[in-house]
């Protein structure tokens, strides 16, 4: 007990440095280093393979990944910071003076946003080829029925691609992350695209629409319409209609120059915004017989 204690204090005697003796991290060892030595150590040590394309293997197919697109990278400073300190612990305290070690537990940095980014490109654009959607050919609507599709499994993916990205820095070696492909469904799947079909698109198409406002009106044919909208997956699988707007300025030109928006708070110059919001009021209905017309009214609108 006695030379246990003596031991002890020699330990906190003989350790002065920033970072305790005996600590390694990522297979460097910083020990009774100061902090900014530690973090030059390091930095060294991981320079070359810090922004290295990780290997991949995904469904037996060779991919990369850039670290630095996918947000990863090793923070080295938060990693001395965090092994820095008296390390009061008898038994590590006592270990130093026999050559003993501790492992600091390495700092990353994972962009989660980028990593989603990245992993769900690494099979391929085949995932947004794949879901169902609405395109318009000589004015009619043509439904294109989304298909199963393999994509990476980003959720199960995140863990082991941050655990290779580590080792590499520690190891040196870049051994290949194998990376499982699963079936996936398309998010707008046949019975979504019949919907959108039924009520958006082919009343979309199924005559003119007169844009009006101010008093000013501007046709649009089938070919027209088919030519301004498309129609966009939302998060949840919905098919959303879109209108493209700068085509839309660009087919009614300067008809509405002096056309007013009351907004409320004051009159505003109307905009492609305010028209692409009537226009797709106004496309959910089918086109009525002739002489009839149908009308994109924007409201609010006057001359002047």
């Amino acid at each position: 007990m006695v030379l246990a204690g003596v031991a002890y204090g020699a330990g906190l005697l003989l350790d002065h440095a920033d970072v305790p003796n005996g600590t390694t991290a990522l297979g460097v060892d910083i020990g009774g280093a100061t902090k900014e030595e530690a973090v030059k150590k390091l930095d060294a040590a991981v320079g070359k393979t810090r922004n290295e394309p990780l290997k991949l293997t995904v469904d037996g197919k060779e991919q990369t990944l850039v670290p630095a697109k996918a947000g990863l990278n090793i923070d080295t400073q938060a990693t001395v910071r965090d092994a820095s300190g008296r390390d009061y612990n008898p038994v590590s305290v006592i270990s130093s003076l026999f050559g003993g070690t501790r492992t600091a537990k390495p700092a990353m940095i994972t962009d989660d946003e980028k990593l989603d980014v990245a992993l769900k490109a690494v099979a391929g654009p085949a995932g947004a080829a794949k879901d169902g959607s609405i395109t318009f050919e000589n004015g009619k609507a043509v439904p294109h029925y989304g298909t199963p599709y393999k994509a990476v499994d980003v959720k199960a993916s995140k863990s082991k691609i941050e655990k290779a990205y580590l080792d590499r820095a520690a190891t040196g070696k870049n051994t290949p992350v194998v990376l499982a492909a699963v079936e996936q469904q398309p998010k707008a799947g046949k019975a979504e695209v019949d919907r959108a079909l039924r009520e958006m698109a082919e009343p979309a198409v199924s005559g003119w629409v007169y844009l009006s406002a101010g008093g000013v009106e501007v046709p649009f044919s089938q070919r027209s319409i088919g030519e301004l909208l498309t129609f966009t997956a939302a998060p949840d699988g919905k098919l959303q209609p879109v209108i493209d707007l700068a085509k839309l300025e660009e087919k009614y030109g300067h008809a509405f120059d002096n056309v007013s928006i009351d907004g409320g708070a004051g009159k505003v110059k109307m905009t492609p915004q305010h028209a692409a919001a009537a226009m797709t009021q106004a496309l959910r209905k089918p086109a009525p017989p002739a002489p009839q017309k149908r009308v994109a009214k924007v409201e609010g609108a006057t001359a002047g």
